[in-house]
């Protein structure tokens, strides 16, 4: 079974409307199945005019508040990306080989 976790990266802002206004994200999504780990990275752009509650000054914020705003879908294609490469680690592809003419 692989446990996910997701952090924070980095973290863009401007100073309008609000000081220190977080505008992007960077974060990373890793899993660990027993001894296989992989990871991959994500972006997300926030927009005031889509702002959801009151704003939460930059010294305030914590980590699971800012995932929290990153969409679920997001979060979830980044874990099956994820564990797809943590399958093929598990159970590497196979690919046909060129075999030379027998003639």
């Amino acid at each position: 079974m692989t446990t996910f976790t997701t952090r924070i990266t980095e973290m863009y802002t401007l100073q309008q409307p609000d000081p220190n206004y977080v505008v992007n994200v960077s974060w990373e999504v890793t899993g660990v199945d027993g001894t296989y780990t992989a990871s991959i990275g994500g972006n997300t752009r926030f927009n005031s005019a889509d702002q959801v509650g009151a704003f939460i000054p930059y010294a305030s914020l914590t980590e699971a508040i800012v995932i929290g705003w990153i969409p679920e879908s997001d979060i979830t294609s980044a874990q099956a990306c994820v564990q797809g490469q943590i399958d093929s680690k598990i159970t590497p592809p196979v690919s046909p080989a060129n075999t030379a003419l027998p003639w």
